[in-house]
């Protein structure tokens, strides 16, 4: 079953057409991955597929809602973890869920045993009366992660959940995503640029560059796909973007003609 489906999906700001006549298909209980360089237009997907941005043409739906006619009952079924922090530093980690759980109309009677069972899912438990300013950065995901799962969604959007941690962090969010795919068949949706976590973590990917998906499929099909089976993701990122990726995790434009050519169509 598709959980979210686009169809020549597109949002321009003024001239700059940000997201160009997208079309993907992910299925239930998929861990995707939307890779691309900066200003490739990933965000401005996950905004438009969360409500949080009108589409300028195009459709989408999410859990089988059109994000724009019915735009309240996709929000009552997703999650979303932003790429700044969201969670509020000078309350505990447990006020934070309780706020949430007020918000999203979790039941009082069920309110205790969500937030128990979320600060456990994501081994905060001892953390969960220290105020959150004290949390290290990877905490601090790991609480929004709570955050996201609180009301049970069908799907999780994570707009590069890991940027900024340090890779101990790194590992523990790549640890609790995989256990939501696997424990509550959650389908997790989620931009990155580091293609390490998009190997470990996705089923499928979708590369981005220009507003356009450049290439689509699994992993070690995009390694193929370039006669190059034991190829990086970074080299497939590569190949397909005209970028390459230093060692510090930025960008670095390798084919300038390429990317003229995919400007001018």
């Amino acid at each position: 079953m598709n959980v979210i489906e686009t169809t020549a999906l597109t949002r321009r700001f003024g001239d700059l057409t940000a997201v160009d006549e997208l079309n993907l298909v992910v299925e239930s209980g998929e861990v995707f991955g939307l890779l691309g360089p900066n200003g490739a237009g990933k965000t401005t997907v996950i905004k438009m597929l969360t409500t949080l941005l009108p589409p300028t043409s195009g459709h989408a739906k999410v859990a089988g809602f059109d994000v724009q006619r019915k735009a309240a009952q996709v929000r009552a079924e997703i999650g979303y973890v932003p790429q700044l922090v969201s969670v509020d530093g000078t309350l505990t980690g447990y006020e934070n869920l309780l706020i949430f759980a007020k918000l999203y109309g979790v039941p009082r009677s069920e309110r205790q045993g969500r937030i128990a069972a979320a600060l456990g899912f994501v081994g905060l438990g001892d953390a969960a009366h220290r105020r959150v300013a004290g949390y290290s950065g990877g905490m601090m995901r790991r609480l929004e992660i709570g955050l996201a799962m609180l009301h049970r969604p069908r799907v999780l959007f994570l707009d590069e959940p890991t940027v900024g941690l340090d890779p101990v962090a790194r590992q523990a969010v790549w640890q609790h995503l995989r256990a939501l795919a696997a424990e509550y068949g959650m389908t997790i949706f989620l931009t990155t640029h580091f293609m390490e976590e998009a190997d470990a973590l996705c089923g499928r990917v979708a590369i981005m560059n220009l507003g356009r998906v450049a290439a689509l499929g699994r992993p070690e099909e995009l390694k193929m796909s370039i006669g190059k089976p034991e190829a990086t993701l970074d080299e497939v990122f590569a190949h397909f973007t005209g970028h390459e990726i230093d060692s510090a995790g930025n960008f670095r434009e390798v084919s300038r003609t390429r990317r003229t050519a995919a400007r001018l169509g």
